[in-house]
């Protein structure tokens, strides 16, 4: 094991994520922060802590399980998510902890559009290892890390480190 990012490094890099989000939107009344469940979900959660400590905005927060919607083993036909908000013209920011392949964000995608029609989606990520075999790419990024196709990434977000295996 390699610890690639420490504590204060992953915590400068979210709120710089932070920062990028709130130049990039002129009207953060609009964004709907959408944590992809399980790990991107406290990444989220920090990152709307981050937006109201800047900018004295409350973004709303939504959680998205993506299980109905993968296009693998894990798939979950029984699973749905339900939004408070209404997205409708909204800016969705998905986020999520670690962008590899691409399937779970189209996975998020597809669940979110069958919810209704959002006037853009974008995505925020701490860590893009690249390997994608979808064509994604991730708008906001906390750190780029190259691996190879067998190394394991984990984002610790309770001690605030990444990991390689």
């Amino acid at each position: 094991m390699k610890k690639v990012i420490e504590c204060e490094q992953f915590n400068r890099s979210l709120k710089r994520m932070t920062h990028e989000i709130i130049e990039r939107n002129d009207d953060l009344s609009k964004i709907i922060l959408v944590g992809i469940e399980r790990k991107g979900t406290p990444i989220a959660k920090e990152i709307q802590k981050l937006i109201y400590m800047f900018e004295n905005i409350n973004v709303p927060l939504e959680v998205i399980d993506i299980s109905s919607h993968r296009d693998d083993h894990k798939k979950n036909e029984d699973v749905k998510s339900i939004f408070k908000e209404n997205i409708h013209d909204k800016i969705i920011i998905l986020v999520d902890d670690v962008l590899f392949t691409g399937r779970s964000v189209r996975a998020a995608m597809d669940a979110i559009m069958d919810m209704g029609r959002p006037a853009k989606i974008e995505l925020a990520v701490f860590v893009d290892r690249g390997h994608r075999e979808l064509p994604i790419r991730a708008d906001f990024v906390g750190k780029s890390l190259p691996t190879s196709k067998d190394e394991l990434v984990i984002c610790d977000f309770d001690n605030k480190e990444v990991i390689i295996k």
